[in-house]
């Protein structure tokens, strides 16, 4: 069982900043790729930014060029750092990795609330 401890979330101003961030208990360097989700009340969750052992980084067409997915190897920590925050970038935010064996897990979420 991997448990993903994510923080950061908060409320903002639209075009404002946060840095979301999540803890992996597990190396990293062992997983198939880390990413984040977001999920707003009734709707599914969709990904937001992902990145893959070997360095690849895909984004969701809304948050590209405001939101950027990074990992700290030493750290074992993956984030997003989200500028120039919208009212629709409101949701829950989960972290999710993909261990090597194709396990799954999920982080338990963290608010993000964008609003004047």
């Amino acid at each position: 069982q991997v448990q993903l401890v994510e923080s950061g979330g908060g409320l903002v101003q639209p075009g404002g900043s946060l840095r979301l961030s999540c803890a992996v208990p597990v190396s990293i360097l062992s997983l198939n790729s880390m990413g984040w989700y977001r999920q707003t009340p009734g709707k599914q969750r969709d990904l937001v930014a992902r990145v893959t052992n070997s360095g690849s980084r895909n984004y969701a067409d809304s948050v590209q060029g405001r939101f950027t997915i990074s990992r700290d190897n030493a750290e074992n920590s993956v984030f997003l750092q989200m500028n120039n925050l919208k009212p629709e970038d409101t949701a829950t935010y989960y972290c999710r990795v993909i261990t090597a064996a194709g396990y799954v897990y999920w982080g338990q979420g963290t608010q993000v609330v964008v609003s004047s």
